[in-house]
């Protein structure tokens, strides 16, 4: 999910293939709601943005995991590894 238009997500997905949808939230109602829509800092200048997160929502719809400030090079085995655990 990020704040960015549908048209936006729609030319991503096309562009990468990606077998999946993404959410469009351009209210930043769930941004916001999920505190993911925070102060950042780059070169000194400071602003408002969203902080790349991943939410693990299970079977039941709850949140089964968290993972804040993502760093993609690890990111992917974060992930499987809390897929791994919720499927136990």
């Amino acid at each position: 999910m990020s704040i960015d238009p549908e048209k936006s997500h729609a030319r991503f997905i096309k562009k990468l293939r990606l077998p999946f949808p993404l959410l469009s939230d351009p209210e930043k109602k769930m941004v916001k709601t999920y505190g993911v829509w925070v102060q950042k800092n780059f070169l000194g200048k400071k602003y408002m943005g969203t902080e790349r997160s991943t939410f693990v929502i299970d079977q039941d719809g709850r949140i089964s995991a968290i993972f804040r400030k993502v760093k993609p090079d690890q990111h992917v085995d974060l992930v499987k590894g809390a897929l791994t655990e919720q499927q136990k």
